[in-house]
Order: C-alpha cells, then sequence, then structure tokens
C-alpha cells in the first residue's frame, strides 16, 4: 500500500492541533443524477443498513436507486436556494467559520478547523488533508450530531479511521462521541424555544421529532433512543413543562420494519383529535436546518397536522450557527483539548493575565491606602 503523506513536508515545521467538523452531507445539485451518486453513497455504508451485503446491494441497485432518487431530487428542489445551495451544506459552512473564529480567540492560530461531510462533498478525505498540509499534528474529530447512533457517530469514526489507516504519519486523535447531555447544550435549545414562545406564542403541545433508526438497532445495543429521550426529559426540564406538556417522536422511517415509534407523521394525524390544535415542533437530533427539517418536518408534516384539524404549527430551527451553539461547540471542543500543548499555553496566558489583573489591583489598594494616609 502507498501511504498518504506530504510530499512538500519539512521536518521541523510547527505543528497544531486541528479540528474536523463532520455532518450527513447533501448532494451536489437538487437533480437526479447527483442525488442518485449521493444515495448510493449513503445507503451503502453498512452502518446505514444492517443486511447482508449481496442481498442490500440487489435491492438497491435493482430496485431502489432506479425509482428514490428523482422523488429524493424533487425534494431538494424546495428547499434549494440559487443563492446558497443545500441548506445543509451553508449552515454548516457558516458553523466552521463561526467556530473557527471562536477558537482562534481562545487558542490564537494554533488551531485549524475543517468542514468535512460523511457523504458527498466536501469530503472527510478532504477535509483531512486540509488539516495535514496545515501542519495538524493533534486531532480532535467533531460529528455535529448530538446524540450518539451506531447510523451517525460510528460511522464517522469508521470513515476518519479508514483514511488514517492509509496515513504515513496519524495525528494524536481524540473523538467527540456525543454532546446531547451536556447542560450548555440543554440550554441553548431551551432558550431557542423561549425566544420563539417569545415571538409566536406558545403552542398547546412541545413535540421533540428525532431522526428514526430501525428498532432492532435499538435492541442489538444502540443508545440513540435513550439519549433522544434524555435530551427531551431535560429539555423539558429546563423549561418546566409537565409530562402532558411535551411528546417525543421519531421521522424520517424507510421501508416496512418496524423502526423507533412513535412515528411523526402518524402523530401528527392524530393530534388534531385529542383536541391538540396548536403545537411547537423542534427537532434536536439535527444540528443545522436541513432536508428533513425544512422539507419533512416544517413542511411534510405541518400538512398532516393542519389537514387533520389542526390550528397552528410553529417549527422551532435548529441551533445552526447562533452564539450559544458556537460557544457549545466550542467550549466542547476546549475541554478535549485539555492536556494537549495548545491548551496548555492558553491555561498559562489566562494564568497570566490573572497574575497581572492581581498586580494592577493590589497596586491601585496600595496607592488608594497611601493617599489616605497622606
Amino acid at each position: 500500500m502507498k501511504y498518504i503523506g506530504t510530499p512538500d513536508y519539512q521536518h521541523g515545521t510547527r505543528e497544531r492541533m486541528g479540528v474536523l467538523m463532520v455532518n450527513l452531507g447533501t448532494p451536489d445539485a437538487p437533480e437526479t443524477a447527483p442525488v442518485r451518486r449521493y444515495l448510493a453513497e449513503f445507503l451503502s455504508d453498512p452502518r446505514i443498513i444492517e443486511l447482508p451485503r449481496w442481498i442490500w446491494m440487489i435491492l438497491l441497485h435493482g430496485v431502489i436507486l432506479r425509482i428514490r432518487p428523482s422523488r429524493s431530487a424533487a425534494a431538494y428542489q424546495e428547499v434549494w436556494s440559487d443563492e446558497t445551495g443545500s441548506p445543509l451544506l451553508d449552515v454548516s459552512r457558516k458553523q466552521c467559520a463561526a467556530l473557527r473564529t471562536a477558537l482562534h480567540k481562545r487558542f490564537g492560530d494554533d488551531v485549524v478547523v475543517a468542514l468535512g461531510m460523511r457523504y458527498g462533498k466536501p469530503s472527510i478525505d478532504s477535509a483531512l488533508t486540509e488539516l495535514e498540509a496545515a501542519g495538524v499534528r493533534r486531532l480532535i474529530v467533531l460529528p455535529m450530531y448530538p446524540q450518539y447512533s451506531g447510523t451517525t457517530t460510528a460511522s464517522v469514526f469508521d470513515a476518519v479511521t479508514s483514511r488514517l489507516q492509509r496515513t504515513r504519519w496519524i495525528p494524536e486523535l481524540r473523538f467527540i462521541n456525543q454532546f446531547s447531555t451536556q447542560g450548555d447544550y440543554i440550554e441553548a435549545l431551551a432558550a431557542s424555544v423561549r425566544e420563539s414562545w417569545a415571538e409566536h406564542g406558545r403552542g398547546d403541545l412541545l413535540v421533540t421529532s428525532y431522526h428514526g433508526i430501525p428498532k432492532r438497532y435499538l435492541l442489538a445495543g444502540d443508545p440513540y433512543h435513550c439519549l433522544c429521550h434524555r435530551t427531551t426529559r431535560e429539555l423539558a426540564t429546563a423549561l418546566g413543562l409537565n409530562d402532558n406538556e411535551y411528546r417525543v417522536v421519531f421521522q424520517s422511517r424507510v421501508g416496512r420494519e418496524e423502526w423507533l415509534k412513535p412515528y411523526c407523521d402518524e402523530t401528527m394525524k392524530q393530534l388534531p383529535g385529542e383536541g391538540i390544535k396548536s403545537i411547537d415542533v423542534i427537532s434536536p437530533a439535527f444540528a443545522a436546518d436541513c432536508l428533513e427539517t425544512i422539507e419533512e418536518i416544517s413542511g411534510e408534516n405541518r400538512e398532516y397536522f393542519e389537514e387533520h384539524g389542526g390550528e397552528r404549527f410553529q417549527y422551532i430551527p435548529c441551533l445552526n450557527d447562533r452564539p450559544d451553539h458556537i460557544k457549545v461547540l466550542a467550549d466542547l471542543v476546549t475541554r478535549h483539548a485539555q492536556g494537549w500543548p495548545e491548551a496548555m499555553a492558553t491555561r498559562d496566558r489566562e494564568h497570566e493575565q490573572r497574575e497581572q489583573a492581581d498586580t494592577a489591583e493590589r497596586a491601585k489598594i496600595l496607592m488608594e491606602a497611601s493617599a489616605e494616609t497622606a
């Protein structure tokens, strides 16, 4: 095997810390051919579909990729922007830039931040190449999935380590598994809900919708279901909600097998019949608004709710590049960088600044005491 290296590397080059921010990905364009390429990569991941490979490949290439791309392309066209393109990629780039700015304030230019997508472009491979060229020798991988799942976070781990297996000089590596149980993340979610209530009023029920996975993944040990429920319980506590004032649902199921329940679409059709005709909906599993939140939740599921008698459906956007969300991510990276030279240098600078402030304060007190004595 020929290992990947930096051809023009100079020994003694300055070493830096890198952050690889990763989200799911998006097709290059809202057209059938690019969507087919994207879906082929996405649905070929064994972490996504846990079936015998030969059976799944026949179904995927013989049936699914002949039918689904055109339907998905039509959905992407509804959310695509002529100016910014894919909403997920647009938001992800803004998050990456904002996180870079936040970390530079803490570490200076000793830290490099790059964006990679698990499927599509920019790829994880290209992002790692960018980080290697910048002299990154210590790497923190930040999957933008608040709740861990084998279908998402673990798939990022597979892609990163697969690339590193082909790398000549592997960086020191730290991997962030999930951050949905952190208090500052919960508070950022709660703040977004409070702001929506203040601007649009408050519905009868807060619905938290999470991307679904097959139920058999839960039974096989995937913790995602539990983490989703914990996120909602802690959000409800932060908002002071009673048990009957919020609900957890799961969206985006595919195929005929049972997925995590209750299903979002079925719930939307049932709520008006229960006398609940005004709701607020938030999707805490998504760090950035995308097809699943804009078209599926705010579009398709809104229609289900209203067609069955619902009167008010308020979608609360993802945290996206909100300042409190970026601070959550920056704090997360900072904690995982503890013990590395960049964090130690920052700590020493902060200590020196405190010492200087204390010295200045002592001098001020002495001067005031001398003036009073005189």
